[in-house]
């Protein structure tokens, strides 16, 4: 079976449902390929952050405009995003971590970001239920989180309604560029003939675009996650730590959603079908032993889910955002980091651009896949706040 279209996007997480619904309001016809279905990976195990504080400058301009579009996405989108504006608090615990914490305010105020320090019995005037060992925090009152799958599926439901094609379990085996930049993508159910394609793929970035001697370097990481029982009171801010290996945010339902503890993926998973994740029980104790550290009041709280996350971490902990040349002009979007979900609605603004070879209003030049030509030293740290 062969079926013609404008744009294949693979890969329906929030990056990839986000830019197949821009392309159909653009007047595209568009199809919508991923081996599982929405939000089986990354952006369904995520914490969902919707934040601008903490990040890599680079990232701020593409994160602010993100929370500008997250104001009204769910009117837009006519869906559910339970998007909930209620800060993020990012918690010093020792001298080192609060050096850095004073330091992320500075580069952040100056980049035009409203952010806050407080310090000492400042961080407990604002959110009691912080542990007194929190010496300092930052705290940016425009961040923070919505529901990962309420808000995929509202794009995946908006794509639909305005003509995209949804293909789900069905796995992409490869794509073919011809003379003249046409495309076809070999599916494990067919054939699709292109005039572009998006590649939103995550974990799986690297398989598609290897014959074209291309490779993204990023390891597959691991980050613990648990969700509590319903566990009424005031919405809290996402709570968060320096270093980036807590985070604990408040559901819409009442639910507590946090993690950490990141380590290399051992590749195994189950499926069933799609891709389940166990942490390890030294992890989930990890876990558990900081966010009680950081909120005494979770040592009460009951858990009712486990489960992993799996993180495409670059070197620089910056995502690729790019045009292949060398593959055809497909574009590219992977290697997020652990902090790709709040980008999302831009995201998919900026891919809808370039799959239509435009430039983008917003800088992505950090974002070229070859930046890592001359890449050298350490590996930056994963961030787990969405």
């Amino acid at each position: 079976m062969t079926m013609g279209f404008d744009v294949a996007v693979v890969g329906a997480g929030i990056s990839g449902s986000a830019t197949a619904y821009e392309l159909a309001l653009r007047g595209h016809k568009v199809v919508l390929i991923d081996q599982y279905g929405p939000a089986a990976m990354a952006s369904g195990w995520t914490l969902a952050g919707v934040r601008q504080s903490g990040r890599h400058l680079a990232e701020v301009p593409l994160a602010k405009r993100a929370v500008e579009l997250w104001q009204d996405l769910a009117e837009r989108l006519d869906g559910s995003t339970h998007y909930r504006q209620v800060g993020n608090l990012r918690c010093a615990r020792d001298e080192g971590e609060v050096q850095r914490i004073r330091a992320v305010v500075a580069e952040h105020e100056e980049a035009g970001l409203e952010m806050k320090l407080l310090e000492g019995a400042a961080v407990r005037d604002a959110v009691p239920v912080v542990s007194e060992r929190v010496l300092a925090a930052s705290f940016c009152p425009s961040d923070g989180h919505a529901d990962p799958s309420a808000t995929v599926g509202a794009f995946v439901a908006a794509g639909e309604r305005h003509g995209v094609v949804t293909r789900f379990g069905e796995r992409v085996e490869g794509i073919e560029v011809r003379a003249g930049g046409s495309k076809s993508v070999r599916t494990s159910a067919g054939r699709y003939d292109v005039s572009q394609v998006v590649l939103a793929t995550g974990v799986h970035g690297n398989e598609l675009i290897a014959p074209f001697d291309l490779r993204v370097p990023f390891e597959v990481m691991s980050a613990t996650m648990l969700r509590s029982v319903s566990t009424p009171g005031e919405p809290l801010p996402v709570i968060g730590v320096a270093n980036g290996d807590t985070t604990l945010r408040q559901e819409v339902g009442g639910e507590f959603r946090f993690g950490g503890g990141h380590e290399t993926w051992d590749g195994q998973a189950q499926y069933d079908p799609r891709p389940q994740v166990r942490p390890t029980t030294d992890s989930v104790l990890r876990i558990l032993e900081s966010v009680r550290s950081l909120v005494p009041m979770m040592a009460n709280v009951r858990v009712d889910k486990v489960w992993c996350g799996l993180i495409d971490q670059t070197v620089d902990a910056l995502p690729v955002i790019d045009v292949l040349p060398e593959a055809g002009g497909l574009v590219l979007a992977t290697g997020f980091s652990g902090h790709g979900f709040c980008l999302g609605p831009v995201t998919g603004q900026i891919l809808a651009d370039l799959a239509e070879g435009r430039a983008t209003e917003l800088p992505i030049d950090p974002f070229r896949l070859s930046r890592f030509n001359s890449h050298r030293g350490h590996s930056t740290p994963v961030e787990l706040h969405g």
